[in-house]
């Protein structure tokens, strides 16, 4: 089978790799779509991210949906044929934190196209791929196997949501609109909020977010005053999702928070500075929100049940063999929201 594998910054390779055989409770998927995602423009980009470096060549991507060719021995509830997405977290089920319930912070995760151990945990973006049974949530007819391949990150975003609480009647800020800022805007309307409103740089990015269900859009590179506006009366809104990991949406964020209200931080970045007697004064709960669980199978039932429209967030899809210029259009922010790959099946 064909599988797209990084060996180094900008260096991304088409490669033949031996394909495997379910084994009891596992299914044989065709891998058909797989949307490519920050952390793999980070290993093509830059080799990794923070302290997580590319060690050896490692085939990337999780964000995948497919159609299940084979079934191994034991596996019930599903049948060649069946179009599913697959969930890339693979927790343990047996260490502390899965025992909890907290299986996003499992010990030893198996999560699709990880550098943190070694050897490194192989990603989805091939042809063929091997996956337990409970990985795997079927896709209803009618939607299309690209709206299954969002679910991923659409699942990053719901969780978000359960670490904000409830959103019924509140006011939304979302700061940085790329893919899980746009998800984060389909969520949180998903889940009642009254008002929303998504702040970004770019004006391309900030028409998608008006397209997808913000109420306003600002952008903050060219008129920051139409955000400030909001801390007026001790600020405004009762939640805000940060997605870009930019110091400056973080400070901006906490300005126009009303007392008693909600950060959370969904994008990643380096260390920040933030204004602590901001926070303490008006007891702001500040709340870091890391991957998903049983948000995967929620994500999947919302498209199936057409309860949200992912679909306008698919920007284009290419080929495998054009794998290069894929990551390098979905690397473009003026030209790209969610780029996906199409593979054999």
């Amino acid at each position: 089978m064909k599988a797209i594998v990084i060996h180094a910054a900008k260096d991304l390779r088409v490669e033949e790799r031996e394909a495997e055989s379910p084994g009891p409770g596992e299914v044989e998927v065709a891998v058909e779509a797989g949307g490519i995602c920050g952390s793999d423009l980070h290993y093509y980009n830059h080799g990794g991210f923070g302290a997580v470096r590319l060690r050896e060549p490692m085939i990337l991507g999780h964000e995948v949906a497919g159609t299940i060719k084979a079934l191994g021995a034991g596996v019930s509830g599903l049948a060649v044929g069946d179009r599913v997405a697959v969930s890339p977290s693979r927790p343990c089920s047996q260490c502390e934190y899965c025992l909890r319930g907290q299986q996003n912070h499992c010990f030893n995760m198996r999560f699709y196209g990880s550098a943190m151990p070694m050897p490194h945990i192989q990603g989805a973006f091939r042809e063929r791929l091997v996956a337990h049974a409970w990985q795997c949530h079927k896709v209803d007819a009618g939607v299309s196997i690209n709206e299954a391949a969002m679910a991923e990150p659409f699942a990053v975003t719901l969780h978000a949501v359960k670490r904000a609480g409830a959103l019924t009647n509140k006011r939304v800020l979302v700061t940085g609109c790329g893919p899980i800022g746009a998800l984060a805007i389909i969520a949180a309307r998903a889940h009642g909020a009254r008002e929303i409103v998504a702040t970004d740089v770019m004006d391309g990015v900030l028409k998608m977010a008006l397209s997808v269900g913000a109420d306003r859009v600002i952008n903050v590179g060219e008129a920051p005053e139409q955000l400030a506006a909001y801390a007026e009366g001790k600020g405004y809104f009762d939640v805000h999702f940060e997605a870009s990991g930019n110091e400056r949406a973080v400070r901006s964020g906490l300005e126009v928070l009303r007392p008693a209200s909600t950060l959370v931080q969904l994008g990643l970045g380096g260390d920040v500075t933030i204004p602590q007697n901001m926070v303490v004064a008006k007891e702001i709960e500040m709340k870091g929100t890391f991957r998903f669980h049983e948000e995967f199978g929620l994500a999947v039932d919302l498209i199936n049940k057409r309860r949200v429209d992912l679909k306008p967030l698919l920007t284009a899809t290419f080929p495998l063999s054009d794998a290069v210029e894929a990551f390098e259009t979905a690397a473009d922010r003026n030209r790209s929201m969610k780029v996906q790959l199409a593979f054999g099946t």
